[in-house]
């Protein structure tokens, strides 16, 4: 294997580097975004429990099972953000100490299912991660 020229390995690094910082902050998103679906859910449940708020033709208050059905949604999206923030917090660090790249690969496909954001960082990844140039970083003991 060749030697990488030290002027590409400069740019893998700042790469890796940068998308780890991304990943950072997307996780901060993400925990910002829980924050948020709890304020919502508060402010669903007040104004269910109004009971002026529906009107007298629905006999004042919504079925319980509509609150079940947006408790249970709000759950499942709820736990998607909290994995998904413990998924990048740990690919962040794992992209810094350059380490479990195909962890970093998987994570970085999931995340494309956060549109735009999210989307935009893991095609990045995946496009810098496939890089044979960064394949041998990756693959160089003195960065383990």
């Amino acid at each position: 294997m060749a030697p990488l020229p030290a002027n590409q390995r400069s740019v893998d690094e700042d790469h890796l580097n940068l998308l780890s910082i991304f990943y950072f902050v997307s996780a901060g998103l993400s925990f910002f975004g829980i924050l948020i679906l709890f304020v919502d859910y508060l402010f669903l449940g007040f104004f269910f429990s109004n009971p002026g708020f529906f009107g007298p033709q629905r006999g004042g208050r919504p079925p319980e099972a509509v609150m079940g059905m947006i408790l249970l949604l709000y759950l499942f999206i709820g736990v998607f953000l909290v994995v998904l923030a413990i998924l990048n917090v740990m690919t962040g660090f794992f992209l810094r100490e350059r380490k479990h790249r195909m962890f970093s690969m998987v994570i970085a496909a999931i995340d494309c299912l956060q549109f735009p954001l999210g989307t935009a960082l893991g095609v990045f990844t995946i496009i810098v991660l496939t890089r044979e140039s960064v394949r041998r970083l990756y693959e160089t003991p003195e960065y383990r």
